[in-house]
């Protein structure tokens, strides 16, 4: 953009740009507006969020146009309640930010407001944007590397591409017209008015709803390289749909995936984390695998799907984990991310745990450097040091103290936090038979059961490990120095400790477990229960 302004004023002739070869073509593939009347749409108005509702109406009080936009227009549109309610205005975000106490603006690439309600959970923030210029590649100025690696170019621009097209930065303001017309897919470029109930479609997409068809607006291979996420998006959408592609959209697929390799890791990881909840994560890994996607996109599931280190075991517990995952979120319960990464990620741990205690270290141990290395080649900086990460680790370390069914250890667990979590994981190691059912089965009666009962089962399971063999101890390790805590968890390893062995002089404090204080808002994955609903 700088450089064809600088050759204008030095009188140099402007380069063609494919537009301009073929002077007939839009520029741009503007459509035409058309205002759907509720009695044609059919969207039922008790499905908007109230919220969404308050912050149209409040847009339009001061003047501006504000309409609910894109995915939750598609999904009124069939009948479903949408997770989140996004809002699109002409207001800019200063002056959106500007008619609520509670609004902040928030990124870089694409400026947003987040407008708060409640505790300011998921679903009580609604997400405005404001109407965007569809500006051609050509105009925009040209990045010779990512965000990462020019952050100084990067600074001040509005519209910003790199050298594959792929768009930096996107904030430069139109009309409506235009909005519309820089939204990916023709399902996602509708705006409902929740007060009159118009829907206003640019590109036919209220057509390509009824025909269940994903269609790209403008040139599909264009598109793919303006932003490569679409290309997951796309996949996404046809699995929770399950729409067909448009044969020009879905043409380019195989084609342009590489491009996906330029994309923040942190983009992809979160368009992973909705394409596995989006309700139908069985037929979103299935499309992944049509396509060629699901290897070599996703770190992740490049540890679910390496052919070479998979096992029957494996598979039957990731899709027992997908299927639960799907059922929860068809019953509208809750589902913790961090249950169902934990789930996908656990054989990758278990392998790596069981060759450092064939090794000769304990349990404990083994256990924490298995996932610490786990975190380092599969999620690195993304989420694996933060809360999400926190919750896996909890999950898992409690695996090990599961099978010490004494009465400190049993009741120290039920009364973590993750507890009900970490107990559905093993539940689900149980359903696949790589952990007891008596196990799981004594667990989940400790956890409901009244004092006497949970007694009479503490009972129990002191009378089974008095007839169990002794198990040979770990091999001696170096002396620790004078003074020192013996070596092991609070509780001693599972493996170390016998009934037989003598008590402890001195007892130390009970530590919380690694990634301490990360609490999930619900348990996820499998089990039922009111601590997990």
């Amino acid at each position: 953009m700088i450089k064809r302004l600088i050759d204008k004023l030095l009188g140099k002739p402007a380069k063609p740009t494919a537009a301009a070869a073929e002077p007939d073509a839009p520029r741009i593939p503007l459509g035409q507006r058309v205002e759907v009347p509720a009695s044609e749409h059919g969207i039922d108005p008790s499905l908007v969020d109230e919220r969404a509702v308050k912050v149209v109406h409040a847009l339009k009080e001061a003047g501006y146009e504000a309409y609910v936009v894109g995915g939750a227009v598609r999904d009124l549109l069939v009948g479903r309640r949408p997770k989140d309610f996004d809002v699109a205005t002409n207001a800019t975000p200063e002056q959106v930010k500007a008619q609520f106490r509670r609004a902040f603006i928030i990124g870089r690439r694409f400026r947003l407001v987040h407008v708060i309600f409640g505790r300011g959970r998921d679903h009580e923030v609604i997400e405005v944007s404001t109407f965007r210029a569809f500006l051609d590649s050509s105009e925009a100025t040209q990045i010779g590397g990512n965000e990462k690696t020019s952050k100084a170019e990067l600074v001040g621009q509005a519209h910003a591409v790199d050298a594959s097209g792929r768009v930096l930065r996107d904030n430069v303001w139109g009309p409506q017209v235009e909005d519309a017309a820089r939204r990916d897919f023709t399902i996602n470029a509708m705006y409902y008015d929740p007060e009159t109930q118009i829907v206003v479609d640019y590109h036919g997409g209220l057509g390509d709803v009824k025909q269940r068809l994903l269609r790209l607006i403008g040139d599909p291979a264009a598109r793919y390289r303006e932003d490569p996420v679409r290309i997951v998006r796309a996949v996404r959408f046809a699995a929770k749909l399950g729409f067909g592609f448009e044969p020009k959209t879905g043409a380019p697929i195989k084609q342009l995936a590489p491009l996906l390799a330029n994309v923040p890791v942190s983009r992809l990881f979160d368009e992973m984390i909705k394409l596995l909840q989006t309700g139908h994560a069985l037929a979103s890994i299935e499309a992944l695998r049509a396509q060629g996607l699901h290897r070599g996109v996703f770190a992740i599931l490049d540890a679910v799907y390496d052919e070479q280190r998979s096992t029957p075991l494996q598979q039957a517990f990731v899709r027992q984990a997908l299927a639960d995952t799907d059922r929860r979120v068809e019953e509208g319960k809750s589902v913790a991310p961090s249950f169902l990464l934990a789930c996908l990620l656990w054989h990758d741990v278990l392998t790596g745990w069981e060759q450092l205690k064939a090794q000769g270290e304990h349990v404990i141990p083994a256990l924490q450097q298995a996932i610490d290395a786990v975190f380092d080649a599969r999620i690195g900086d993304v989420s694996g040091r933060g809360k999400l990460g926190g919750d896996m680790r909890e999950i898992w370390m409690m695996q090990p103290r599961f099978e010490r069914r004494q009465a400190n250890t049993a009741f120290s667990m039920i009364e973590q936090p993750r507890f009900r979590a970490g107990f559905d994981f093993l539940r689900l190691r149980a359903d696949v038979g790589e952990a007891p059912v008596e196990l799981a089965e004594w667990w989940e009666d400790f956890s409901l059961g009244s004092d006497d009962e949970r007694e009479a089962l503490l009972a129990s399971a002191r009378e089974a490990s008095k007839g169990a063999p002794r198990r040979v101890p770990a091999p001696p390790r170096a002396a620790a120095p004078s003074g020192a805590p013996p070596a092991g968890d609070d509780e001693g390893d599972s493996e170390a400790a016998t009934p037989d062995a003598p008590a402890r002089k001195r007892r130390r404090r009970r530590r919380k477990p690694g990634g301490g204080g990360a609490a999930a808002e619900g348990a996820g994955g499998g089990a039922e229960s009111p601590a997990s609903d």
